[in-house]
């Protein structure tokens, strides 16, 4: 077993004359079950199917699409791991130097809204070829949508790519029954009748009890119909209770959204990440030095999918759903044993996890027969009755894993949802999670400590992260540990007034803390919060909701979070004035900056880093011996200005 093929000499080699799909992918050819596309690829082999690989076609030459040929049954088309617009630009809309899903990092080897551009390219090329789009750029944007980059509502994404059905969500089970249905010879027009589909359709009397969403053109008149739409959809994407899904458009037109897919079994998921994965990428990259992504996770255990965490700015309710299916421990370690018999594999697991390492089960057990709740939330705003916390299982996981040979440490770097952790009367797993699985820092999400902020967030509040924070200073203490830990904070997202702003960036100011890199809200399609964003409504309760786009209040929030750095001083004045807290300038310890601007000292004595006794933050990597604590106090100035703090990565969208 190899690469699927990739030009016409690998299907001559493999004995194929016509390979059945032809798959048409924005990312750079990696054949590990993080990617997508070789999920999708390597499920539809074992079923019989034959798929060749076309990655990162010139989208302005024609040719490009025909290397390998007209498929048999159809082409399938996903613009990668992330959405092409995410993948290209900052949340300020300038553009990514890199690209990590691109052989040696090269940037805009794919178009913008990449599954588009390549829908349309084959359209053009193979008029009457049956198109299946499919990934996370299609799944988000299955129905009209917010799109942030272009500052409006945008069409179904099937009608704009001119594809014929989109397999949305994670699509292991539909992508088969679609390929069978064609396989029969039912024309791709009547495929109408797969859950987890979206397809069009100029008749709609024969669907049973659909739910008609507002017109795409009264959406477009009206946002507050669109933030009605959302709330529909929101409670309709669970596979169980979800219901079809209509939204018209001009010239008598329609987009039907079927209902998800079930959940996966425990052994559906096994069979899925059983599959013969090379686990690495083409090696025609080679020569420009491989793929950076596949260093994220080429050593990393994923053990679940799915989240009940229900954040509003994650868009995992509307692609994953928000029942966790989970694989089973003798996968997972068949997985981890082949780990260890690759050459570079140094004795350290990076990951074991998944969108929320510590959910292995579904948050109630009603879920696999009914379904989770359409009008409430599982930890949101504070944990259900009726959640069934238990770590039990992870927590055995993790212990196997210790235990392999070749395997020195099992890190957990996925996000821990602190406030399930803390719902746990049970405190083994919190216990050994500090004593075996960080690597010097744990990282978690917290995102703002504004209880408003937190509300609009569906995050829990501000007394859970401190409960927090003193439960997990207090084991390590026990254990003679000296770990850190690295919080996510976000700024502008809805509901976030300057007032919200300067609330926590004096905060951060008593924890004696400066991130060093902040992420600004990003509306990114399908979440809660970017309805929000647009609209202005929050699509679950239709209230007003305030919202900061200008840009330069958006400035000064995020630079109220990094207070302390020099070149923020102006901005960070601006905002207190305009907030009416110029009690916050001056030189008294609880300022946050002098009145003027004082080059190399950071912004005076309030610039300083103190200790804290609730929270810690890492220099370097705990897998660096040179790790040095910005908690401790030092006498020498020159220490303090150069204790570098903990590097954050943004968060995955």
């Amino acid at each position: 077993m190899g690469f699927l093929p990739i030009s016409k000499e690998d299907m001559q080699k493999a004995g194929i004359g016509q390979l059945d799909f032809v798959y048409v992918i924005g990312d750079a050819y990696v054949d590990h079950p993080s990617f997508g596309a070789a999920v999708i690829s390597r499920v539809l082999e074992a079923n019989g199917y034959s798929v060749g690989i076309i990655s990162q076609p010139d989208w302005k030459d024609d040719k490009s699409i025909t290397v390998l040929g007209r498929p048999r049954l159809g082409f399938l088309v996903s613009s990668g791991n992330m959405d092409s617009m995410v993948n290209h630009y900052y949340v300020s809309k300038k553009r990514r130097k890199s690209d990590a899903y691109t052989a040696g990092g090269e940037a805009f080897k794919r178009p913008d809204n990449a599954t588009v551009v390549y829908g349309n390219l084959i359209r053009k090329t193979y008029k009457d070829a049956p198109i299946i789009i499919g990934g996370i750029e299609a799944s988000l944007r299955r129905m009209a949508h917010y799109d942030y980059w272009s500052d409006k509502l945008k069409h179904s994404i099937l009608l704009n790519s001119q594809a014929d059905i989109i397999s949305y969500g994670m699509g292991e089970r539909s992508i088969v029954e679609i390929a069978d249905a064609l396989n029969s010879g039912i024309n791709i027009n009547d495929i109408t009748f797969i859950s987890g589909t979206v397809y069009r359709t100029r008749d709609i009397d024969g669907l049973y009890e659909p739910i008609i969403l507002p017109s795409f053109e009264a959406m477009s008149e009206d946002p507050k119909l669109y933030a009605q739409s959302f709330g529909i959809q929101y409670e309709n994407t669970d596979a169980f209770t979800g219901r079809i899904l209509v939204e018209e458009y001009p010239h008598n037109v329609y987009v039907v959204q079927n209902p998800p897919q079930k959940p996966l079994t425990t052994q559906e998921m096994d069979a899925i990440y059983d599959l013969p994965y090379m686990r690495t990428y083409h090696p025609c990259y080679e020569d420009k030095g491989g793929v950076p992504a596949i260093s994220e996770v080429r050593f990393s255990l994923i053990s679940s999918r799915g989240c009940f965490g229900g954040c509003n700015f994650c868009a995992l309710t509307f692609h994953q759903g928000r029942i966790v299916q989970t694989r089973s421990h003798e996968s997972i370690i068949k997985e981890a044993e082949l780990m260890t018999k690759e050459p570079d594999f140094k004795g350290y697991i990076h990951d074991v996890g998944g969108p929320t390492a510590n959910f292995r089960h579904p948050s109630c057990k009603k879920q696999l027969t009914h379904g989770v709740c359409k009008n409430r939330q599982c930890l949101f705003p504070k944990p259900c009755e009726n959640l069934y916390v238990d770590h039990s299982d992870y927590l055995e996981l993790l212990r196997k894993l210790r235990k392999l040979p070749g395997v020195k440490k099992v890190f957990v770097r996925s996000g821990i949802r602190f406030d399930y952790l803390l719902a746990d009367k049970d405190d083994r797993f919190f216990n050994e999670l500090v004593k075996y699985h960080i690597s010097g820092q744990l990282k978690v999400a917290p995102e703002h400590i504004s209880d408003t902020v937190l509300c609009r967030m569906g995050k829990p509040g501000r007394e859970i992260y401190e409960q927090f924070i003193k439960k997990y200073d207090k084991i390590n203490k026990r254990l003679n540990k000296n770990q850190f830990l690295v919080p996510y904070l976000m700024s502008s997202h809805p509901g976030s007034t300057l007032k919200e702003a300067v609330e926590l960036a004096e905060y951060i100011r008593d924890l004696g803390y400066m991130p060093q890199q902040v992420q600004d809200f990003y509306p990114t399609p399908s979440t809660v919060s970017t309805v929000m964003y647009y609209t202005g409504i929050d699509p679950i309760s239709q209230k007003s909701v305030y919202v900061c786009k200008n840009p330069h209040e958006k400035a000064m929030q995020r630079a109220l979070i990094q207070y302390r750095d020099p070149d923020n001083h102006e901005l960070v004045r601006e905002a207190l004035i305009k907030a009416g807290r110029e009690d916050l300038i001056g030189f008294d310890k609880k300022c946050l900056i002098p009145p003027r601007k004082i080059n190399g000292t950071g912004s005076g004595k309030a610039g300083k880093y103190r200790s804290s006794k609730n929270i810690k933050t890492a220099g370097k990597d705990r897998s660096s011996k040179n790790i040095k604590s910005a908690g401790k106090d030092k006498k020498s100035k020159k220490y303090q200005n150069k204790i570098r703090q903990p590097k954050h990565k943004s968060r995955k969208i």
